[in-house]
């Protein structure tokens, strides 16, 4: 394609755009790529582009990381450069004070409980998830562990005094415990050698004599340990049976109790209270159904907040533990939340995010179930109220089984008729998509008039543990490929879509279902903006890193066993890459330590060489997914691009060269 063809292509948005940006003269053509980009085979981005898109590439966030026990201010993750940092704020609409100024994006910080003394933050290069602790200091970050391996989780003793956390340091694989006391020089130690990816350490005991250990063994099953941290002796609380059991939050009360939220019993994760001599549980919450994501015990035991997943909504509720009464709920919009703590003052922090706000910090106050909200994070201008919201669909797939997603609808008023629609597949695959604010998306929404489904195929979390087990193993793989195939059908016959334009795109797993619908469903389709993907999934157990690989084989299938290996060469997308005929756009972070950029590689190249158009964007900088600004805002034009070309019409799809790069 020539670049002088591109404003044809893009039509009235390069010239006088829905937003009203006129094109400059004096502008330059094309916006330079980033550094660390590579575009191969994808044409330059019109200036004029970037700035009818400018307002939607300027919206922020505001993650909720914890609170200062000394200040009473919380610590939040926002960006105002080109990364996340993180920044402390003191008061409900106060100002952002940034703390750390580094490169790459600094998103994990906590203060030392109780005490506010230490600031701990957690930090990687390039999106490569080696994560390293620090101790902020004098505005410089001191390295506290060693620099080269995986070091995770993080927990800290009700006194502040100690730290614990995961580290591969030992052999890179393993995820061995270790404790240390940040003030002191040479107090970090092993409390426990493990063998396996998925240990960390929950919670201490108020003595600081023992600590709550998880071993996560996949979505469906899980252990809870209870480690002496003088004999460093590990003793399993949770009895292994014939039904596969799940944890997750697991926190010792001020009086020692253990509370832990799992699915024991029942298809839903429920608070629970474990009785360490038996290992036996006990629902505490009302709610049968759902799963309870998250919750925090007040620090004088007088209420446990927590967090409940109603099919991707999120309700905030407080509970008695002592009465086993319910508090209260808070009243909030159709969204989602995280990050709920409640501060030793009594006050609950989290975050909050709906389709008509970006996530932002808020405050529940127990004693009057009031909502304040902390952060105000901009929108780029744009009136955040407009933006629409979602409407639950669901459908029946092709063995009976019920599905469901979550569509956004362009606004019917200035787009009439049938909209053209992009199907955007969720990873994990234990992932689920749910109603929030779309950010750059709300472009392709509010004013090219394009309808965005985010389905839940089975295997997707919180719909219950016999759902998210249905597409365990490769022989099921592609079970969920087919409820791909279930929503088309319904969407294709929805009055408001256009069955001619529909697409489809997906990050990580979703990109190994991207790359599957193409081939599947590529004559229902116009294109497949795959993001990284899993291309060959033997390729890719044998290439992610050692420390996840056993727990993706529990979930995918085992390379090594022959017959499994057989079945997940003959469901993998690189060996019917001939299948791909739809226009093809690749996407990888050079770093990425869970799909290798070889996976993209192969695939680009194998759909190339059956002379088959393939756009591939690479961030050399970046890993499973694209954390930098500069880098996410020129994804976002080039797959721009790729939809206006292929999606709404404006360009033939063999516009773009195979193999042509800059």
């Amino acid at each position: 394609m020539k670049l002088v063809k591109i404003s044809a292509l893009l039509g009235a948005a390069l010239t006088t755009s829905p937003l009203g940006a006129q094109a400059d003269p004096a502008s330059p053509a094309a916006v330079p790529a980033p550094e660390a980009i590579v575009a191969d085979g994808i044409p330059a981005v019109p200036a004029a582009l970037a700035r009818a898109t400018k307002p939607y590439m300027e919206s922020r966030s505001a993650g909720f990381l914890g609170w200062n026990p000394r200040t009473r201010g919380m610590l939040v993750a926002t960006r105002f450069a080109n990364t996340a940092q993180v920044h402390e704020v003191s008061m409900p609409g106060g100002a952002r004070s940034q703390l750390t100024f580094e490169d790459e994006p600094v998103t994990q910080a906590s203060y030392a409980e109780g005490r506010g003394d230490v600031l701990l933050v957690g930090k990687d290069v390039g999106g490569n998830e080696f994560f390293q602790v620090y101790a902020l200091q004098g505005g410089r970050l001191n390295l506290l562990t060693d620099g080269k391996s995986r070091n995770t989780g993080g927990a800290w003793s009700a006194d502040g005094r100690l730290f614990g956390y995961s580290s591969t340091r030992r052999n890179g694989q393993d995820t061995d415990l270790y404790v240390m006391d940040p003030r002191a020089s040479g107090s970090d130690r092993m409390v426990a050698q493990v063998s396996g990816g998925g240990w960390a350490i929950a919670d201490f005991s108020p003595d600081n004599r023992r600590a709550l250990v998880f071993n996560y063994l996949s979505v469906n099953e899980s252990e809870l340990h209870e480690l002496d941290l003088q004999t460093r002796q590990l003793r399993l609380l949770t009895p292994k049976g014939a039904e596969k059991v799940a944890y997750g939050g697991a926190q010792y009360g001020p009086d020692g109790t253990i509370y832990v939220t799992t699915d024991r019993g029942g298809e839903y994760r429920r608070l629970a209270v474990l009785d360490p001599r038996n290992g036996t549980t006990r629902a505490i919450n009302p709610e049968a159904r759902w799963d309870v994501e998250s919750f925090d015990v007040a620090d004088d035991g007088s209420f446990i907040a927590y967090a409940v997943n109603e099919e991707g909504v999120s309700r905030l509720r407080l509970l008695n533990p002592r009465t086993g009464r319910a508090m209260g709920e808070a009243k909030l919009p159709a969204g989602t939340i995280g990050g709920v703590d409640a501060a030793p003052w009594g006050q609950v922090g989290f975050t909050l995010t709906s389709a008509k706000s970006p996530a932002d910090a808020h405050v529940l106050d127990p004693k009057t179930m009031r909502v304040t909200r902390w952060t105000f994070s901009e929108t780029g201008g744009l009136d955040p109220s407009a933006n629409v919201e979602p409407e639950l669909v669901r459908v029946k797939s092709f063995d009976g089984e019920e599905v469901s997603g979550f569509l956004y609808r362009p606004d019917a008023r200035r787009f009439p008729g049938r909209r053209p629609l992009i199907v955007n597949i969720h990873g994990g695959p234990e992932g689920q998509s749910r109603p929030g604010f779309l950010g750059r998306t709300n472009y392709l929404i509010n004013e090219l008039g394009v309808a965005v489904f985010y389905p839940n195929v089975r295997g997707s979390t919180g719909f219950g543990k016999r759902f998210v087990a249905l597409d365990n193993g490769a022989f099921k793989r592609e079970d969920s490929v087919q409820d791909i195939g279930a929503f088309l059908d319904r969407l294709g016959a929805d009055r408001g879509v256009d069955a001619g334009r529909i697409a489809v795109t997906g990050g990580s797993y979703g990109g190994y279902m991207c790359y599957a619908s193409a081939i599947r469903y590529g004559e229902r389709l116009k294109g497949a903006n795959c993001i990284v993907a899993i291309s060959d999934f033997n390729t890719f157990l044998e290439n992610t890193q050692g420390y996840r690989r056993d727990l993706r084989r529990v979930e995918y299938g085992d390379e090594r066993v022959p017959e499994q290996r057989a079945k997940l060469a003959e469901i993998s997308p690189l060996r019917r890459a001939k299948e791909i005929r739809i226009p093809l756009m690749v996407v990888t972070g050079g770093n990425d330590p869970r799909v290798p950029a070889s996976e993209a590689d192969q695939m680009v190249q194998a759909v190339r060489g059956n002379g088959r158009p393939a756009w591939h964007l690479l961030a050399k900088n970046e890993g499973h997914g694209f954390a930098k600004k500069e880098n996410a805002d020129y994804q976002f034009w080039t797959s721009l691009m790729f939809w206006q070309q292929n999606l709404l019409g404006q360009g033939g799809a063999g516009a773009a060269t195979a193999t042509g790069s800059r």
